[in-house]
């Protein structure tokens, strides 16, 4: 007499599907340890970056400058500041503005404007151009970037 055999082995599609909740512990134990290690990197190349480009932002309205004094004679006084490259001041002869593409003066990649004075504080330099840097304060040691 044979008995009846009990079918042990269980079609695939029986089981239920789906993950412990160690193996999600673990998975996000690793991503955790990730962002942990490569946010950081990230975050201090986005400030290189920032950086790079407000270099790079002085040296392009330095030119910008350079071509208004061609034009002027002079470079645009403190009072008139940057604002000369966009619209003529009213004491100026053979403007031939606007300098600049847009109509909004320019801002630092932290979003503040430049600082500009002419005729420059320091020996060497006709004029001033600085960005204050992440703070946007110009206090000393503040992190301002000027115009070499």
């Amino acid at each position: 007499m044979s008995l009846p055999e009990e079918n042990h082995s269980r079609n695939p599609s029986d089981t239920e599907a789906g993950f412990t909740l160690l193996e999600i512990l673990v998975v996000l134990a690793i991503l955790g340890l990730l962002v942990g290690l490569v946010a950081p990197a990230a975050l201090r190349q986005l400030g290189g970056a920032r950086l790079s480009v407000a270099k790079q932002s002085l040296a392009r309205i330095g030119t910008v400058l350079d071509m208004y004094k061609l034009d002027t004679g002079t470079y645009p006084s403190t009072d008139e500041g940057l604002e000369a490259l966009i619209q003529r001041p009213s004491s100026v002869e053979n403007w031939s503005g606007p300098y600049l593409k847009n109509s909004a003066l320019p801002l630092d990649p932290w979003n503040h404007p430049y600082v500009y004075r002419f005729p420059s504080d320091q020996e060497g330099k006709e004029y001033d151009l600085c960005s204050n840097g992440p703070t946007g304060k110009s206090d000393a040691g503040s992190g301002q970037i000027c115009n070499s």
